[in-house]
C-alpha cells in the first residue's frame, strides 16, 4: 500500500469516496483536530460542506501516554477503550483523575479554536466525522457517542488509514464508514504518511476560518 504524501492529499483523496454528500443541505463535516482539520478541509472544500472542529481528548494511560485508555468529549462524554483498560488493570480512579486533569486543556482548544462562534447545531442533521486516521479508535468513539447525544440523524465517520481492528468495529457503530487504508501491519498512523509534522492550533484556526468564508462566498 503507497502512503500518503501528507494530510490535505489524503483528505482530497478521501473526499472521492463522499462524493455522494456534496452540497447537501443537511450534511457538515466536522473534523477532530488538531491532525484532523487538515484532511476535513479538503473534504468540506471537495464537497462544498460546511466545516467546524469538534474537539475530543484522549485519555493516556499514566506512564504511557501514548497508549490511549478512552477518550472525552465536550458536553461530558466519556469513552473508554475495554480492552486496555482490563488488560493493564486501570482503576477507575485513576480514569477520573486523568479526565480532569484534560478536560481544561479540553476546554481551552474549543474556546481558542471558535473565537467566540456558537458550537454547530447538528440535531436532525448528517455529520461527518474526520481524523487523520484511526489507531484505538478511542478519540472518534467519544465523538460519535457525543454527537449522537445531540440528536445527529445520520453518522458518518470517514478517515485516510485505520487499524482493521478499529475499522471493524466502527462499520458495526456508525451509519456509514469510510477508511481508504486498512494495512493488515499497522502500529501507527503517523506511518501512512510521508509528511506527518505537528498541526498546530493557529493552523486549526486559520482552516477554519478560510472553510468559513469560502462556504459563505458560496452560498451567496
Amino acid at each position: 500500500m503507497e502512503r500518503f504524501f501528507d494530510r490535505a492529499e489524503a483528505g482530497r483523496q478521501l473526499a472521492e469516496s463522499l462524493r455522494h454528500y456534496g452540497g447537501r443541505p443537511d450534511a457538515i463535516v466536522l473534523a477532530l483536530p488538531r491532525g484532523g482539520m487538515p484532511v476535513g478541509y479538503e473534504v468540506a472544500h471537495a464537497l462544498d460542506l460546511p466545516l467546524d472542529v469538534f474537539v475530543v481528548r484522549k485519555l493516556g494511560v499514566p506512564g504511557r501516554e501514548e497508549l490511549a485508555m478512552g477518550a472525552i468529549a465536550s458536553g461530558g462524554v466519556l469513552v473508554l477503550n475495554p480492552d486496555v483498560v482490563v488488560a493493564l488493570r486501570i482503576p477507575a480512579h485513576v480514569i477520573d483523575t486523568v479526565a480532569e486533569r484534560e478536560k481544561p486543556e479540553l476546554d481551552r482548544r474549543a474556546r481558542n479554536y471558535r473565537d467566540g462562534r456558537p458550537e454547530p447545531n447538528v440535531r436532525g442533521r448528517t455529520v461527518i466525522l474526520v481524523d487523520d486516521g484511526l489507531a484505538t479508535g478511542s478519540t472518534m468513539r467519544a465523538a460519535v457517542a457525543a454527537v449522537r447525544r445531540r440528536g445527529a440523524a445520520r453518522i458518518v465517520v470517514a478517515v485516510p488509514v485505520g487499524a482493521p481492528e478499529a475499522c471493524a468495529d466502527f462499520r458495526l457503530e456508525v451509519d456509514e464508514f469510510v477508511c481508504l487504508l486498512t494495512p493488515d501491519w499497522f502500529a501507527a498512523v503517523g506511518e501512512w504518511y510521508e509528511d506527518f509534522s505537528q498541526t498546530t492550533d493557529e493552523e486549526v484556526r486559520d482552516l477554519l476560518a478560510h472553510a468559513e468564508r469560502e462556504h459563505a462566498s458560496h452560498a451567496r
